[in-house]
């Protein structure tokens, strides 16, 4: 039997048995499942907002080949953004 593990008031080191307070993994298990559960919802509600706003812009022309016309012009807007955030990003890297 190890020595250190018997003598009183003597702290055990990380990774040595016996551990006095033993982590309940079952619980962790829960708290991020529903932590992650509650960030994806979020992203996609997020996600569907977006799409739903330009969805409802589109569907307020007047023909199609407007609505196609707008749908390219958000095409290019969403890429324009796209790449000055990608620029920020390599620049901060």
């Amino acid at each position: 039997m190890d020595i250190e593990a018997t003598l009183p008031n003597q702290r055990n080191k990380p990774g040595r048995w016996p551990v006095s307070q033993p982590a309940d993994l079952d619980t962790v298990h829960e708290r991020v499942t529903d932590e992650l559960y509650v960030q994806r919802a979020g992203e996609r509600a997020l996600h569907e907002l977006v799409l739903d706003s330009i969805r409802h812009d589109l569907e307020q022309q007047p023909t199609g080949p407007s609505a196609q016309a707008k749908a390219r012009i958000w095409c290019a807007q969403v890429l324009a953004i796209g790449d000055g955030v990608a620029a920020v990003k390599r620049k901060a890297a």
